[in-house]
């Protein structure tokens, strides 16, 4: 995808929002999410006017990938061949689709072959 050098999971802005040096190294590429990011971040339930503030200031400095049919496509391969949750298959499907390096700490990501991953330790 041009101009985008890296797909971020939703732990990554969080990450960026508790302003963790985990990420630093990346803050400087162009970086995109999943519209499923996007929505997790916005729709916690108990979340603050301040806080969805915050994380739309984060989230205004990032590419949003839109679901499409290679997407939704992947998603259902990756959901039949691994045991990994609905959005979990639909982020690693964006990352798959725009062939873009894809940035998380979370473990479950691990079992997906087809990613670029790019694993952050805690």
């Amino acid at each position: 995808m041009s101009g985008i050098d890296f797909l971020v999971d939703t732990n990554f802005l969080i990450f960026v929002s508790d302003e963790n040096k985990i990420v630093l190294p990346f803050l400087e590429y162009d970086i995109a999410v999943s519209y499923i990011t996007e929505m997790e971040l916005l729709g916690v339930f108990s979340i603050s006017k301040n806080q969805k503030l915050a994380m739309r200031k984060i989230l205004n400095e990032c590419s949003i990938i839109e679901c499409s049919i290679e997407i939704k496509e992947l998603a259902i391969d990756l959901k039949q061949k691994y045991k990994i949750k609905l959005p979990d298959a639909i982020i690693a499907a964006t990352a798959i689709s725009k062939k873009l390096p894809f940035v998380t700490a979370d473990n479950d990501f691990k079992v997906i072959k087809e990613l670029d991953l790019i694993f952050l330790e805690r």
